[in-house]
């Protein structure tokens, strides 16, 4: 933590002293909220003068990622098709949970070691949202199955388990959706496997308050400000937002 008028000088925003004229004032915010002489604050903390956001100089970067079909969530760059390589951003980044080399859709990247292990946390059971299509026809059984729980195993993994009860939805003949608040290994593709089905199209669509919306493939964004705000309150609190709860499943 630092003393928000030190965090504003170190930012070059103005002198200490300014900066206390400034918090004094009403100009300064903390996560949306007016700031009070003396306080101190975090990087993980959104800071603004007026409309303008504030960064010292290791500034927090936090990414969507739509990633592509074929790319790993590695950081060893000797692997071919990883996504550190494939992003070739300018700033180390690493990802916030996995998705695995068949799979596709919403990553979240940053620099924030910190957010990481807030949204990692089982505890904390934060919702991630799938879109998923399969071989044949979905049945009501199906549906009723998958949502109330699936036993799934991999003596490989050492895998043997009955998923937490879910909310999956069917929307087209071939195509449902589905949240998870767990993360185990391969897990949507396990539990279709278990019912007698195979996964031929799997994206992730959202990841608590984050969503992939209309990010193309192999893009990225920074989060907004609002939806850093939101994603940082989650974290802290174990809320969600969305659709109804863990460390990332890696489907």
């Amino acid at each position: 933590m630092i003393r928000l008028n030190k965090y504003l000088s170190a930012a070059g925003i103005c002198s200490r002293r300014e900066a206390d004229r400034l918090i004094e004032s009403g100009r300064v915010t903390v996560d949306g909220k007016r700031a009070v002489p003396g306080m101190h604050v975090s990087e993980n903390q959104i800071v603004k003068v007026g409309k303008k956001t504030v960064h010292t100089g290791n500034e927090r970067i936090v990414l969507a990622v739509n990633k592509p079909v074929g790319i790993i969530c590695t950081e060893d760059r000797r692997t071919k098709n990883n996504i550190i390589r494939f992003l070739d951003y300018p700033q180390r980044i690493t990802y916030a949970g996995r998705l695995d080399k068949d799979s596709e859709g919403l990553l979240i990247m940053t620099n924030d070691g910190d957010l990481i292990n807030r949204m990692m946390r089982a505890r904390y059971a934060h919702e991630k949202e799938y879109k998923v299509t399969v071989d044949r026809p979905l049945t009501d059984a199906f549906i009723r199955e998958m949502s109330e729980g699936v036993h799934i195993t991999d003596k490989e993994k050492k895998l043997d388990a009955v998923t937490r009860p879910c909310k999956v939805t069917k929307i087209g003949k071939y195509t449902f959706s589905i949240v998870l608040t767990q993360g185990l290994n391969r897990q949507i593709r396990r539990m279709c496997s278990a019912l007698g089905y195979e996964v031929k199209k799997l994206v992730r669509t959202r990841i608590m308050n984050i969503e992939l919306k209309d990010l193309k493939t192999g893009a990225t964004r920074k989060l907004t400000d609002q939806e850093l705000k939101e994603l940082y309150e989650q974290t802290e609190t174990g809320t969600n937002a969305g659709a109804g709860n863990a460390s990332e499943p890696r489907s």
